[in-house]
């Protein structure tokens, strides 16, 4: 799904489009309210880390809950993600193969398993389950912070630090899941990714830390000729992560996020890279929906997220986990 430019403008047509779906707006936010005061959650003996969102919509989410669960290995922690694998057409629950593909399990699943043992059930109480039936002592929930049929111990949320939350106006009218003060009383904490925009206006109670996307590579971008493309939230971050990097971006083609590029779509991308004599590249998260077949001559761009003050993380991590003291000096 691509978000609705009415969603972030501000013009008269966009105004009046969001106010005609306000009604159908409070009673979605009436539904999640119902379903968090209503919910019997599962308690799993692990302890939960819901990493999740108030929008609809990429804000980053993934590459904070990778960054998560490299911090909770440091410390000497098991931990294991739980994603409902959008866009994957397995139920679960079922811990992701080195061999499956995002078709089956979803983008974001392949991702994160590259860092740790992942799970993929639509219903997080039965992926809780599933984790307990193994060493694990630490949940990662990718997303779900809008799930209620499992206690979360933390709860981070991800805001988006240009875009913030549109027009504010709870779906359809607008991005929002949910209205912001309702949401952020189940959070624990604020991260704000990106850069300053709306995130220099935004106040609220709860601690607020910032990150930043990065790149985590070594090659040098700079003068490279590239057709870019991508199918994620917020494709404009990619297209001036490139740039910022020196790349030359011929050309950029946004597609819908999570989006399976057909036979046809890849041969004219390829086809568009020959003739401006420049390299396809892409992020890491269309890469892994790629068939392998398809993958030849195409480069991804990895990238990382990096915390402005990590200790205050770290911080909140010691609620569950200790820090795994430093070896003893003989």
């Amino acid at each position: 799904m691509r978000s609705p430019d009415f969603w972030s403008r501000r013009d008269p047509m966009s105004r009046l489009l969001g106010t005609l779906l306000t009604p159908l707006s409070w009673l979605y936010g009436a539904s999640i309210a119902w379903r968090a005061a209503h919910a019997h959650p599962y308690r799993s003996r692990l302890n939960v880390v819901c990493v999740g969102n108030l929008t609809a919509g990429g804000t980053g989410k993934t590459p904070i809950a990778i960054e998560l669960g490299r911090m909770l290995i440091a410390r000497g922690a098991r931990p294991v993600f739980l994603s409902r694998g959008h866009s994957g057409n397995t139920r679960g629950p079922l811990f992701v193969a080195d061999d499956d593909l995002a078709t089956k399990v979803g983008d974001e699943p392949l991702l994160l398993s590259s860092v740790a043992s992942t799970i993929v059930s639509r219903d997080r109480a039965a992926g809780a389950r599933l984790a307990e039936t193994r060493d694990f002592d630490t949940i990662i929930m990718d997303d779900g912070h809008q799930n209620f049929s499992l206690t979360k111990d933390v709860s981070l949320i991800v805001v988006d630090a240009e875009a913030g939350f549109g027009n504010n106006r709870i779906l359809p009218a607008g991005p929002l899941r949910e209205p912001v003060n309702q949401g952020l009383r189940r959070a624990d904490m604020v991260i704000l990714n990106g850069e300053q925009g709306f995130s220099a206006h935004f106040q609220t109670v709860l601690p607020t830390l910032r990150a930043r996307q990065v790149s985590d590579t070594r090659e040098n971008w700079t003068g490279k000729r590239v057709v870019a493309f991508c199918g994620i939230g917020r494709p404009q971050k990619f297209i001036s992560t490139l740039s910022n990097l020196g790349a030359q971006v011929i050309e950029a083609c946004a597609f819908a996020d999570h989006h399976f590029y057909t036979d046809s779509e890849m041969a004219t991308l390829r086809a568009k890279a020959r003739a401006a004599d420049a390299t396809l590249v892409t992020t890491q998260k269309d890469f892994v929906r790629l068939p392998p077949s398809e993958r030849q001559g195409i480069q991804f761009l990895p990238i990382r997220i990096a915390f402005d003050d990590p200790e205050q993380l770290e911080r909140l991590l010691d609620r569950l986990v200790s820090r795994e003291l430093p070896p003893k000096a003989r």
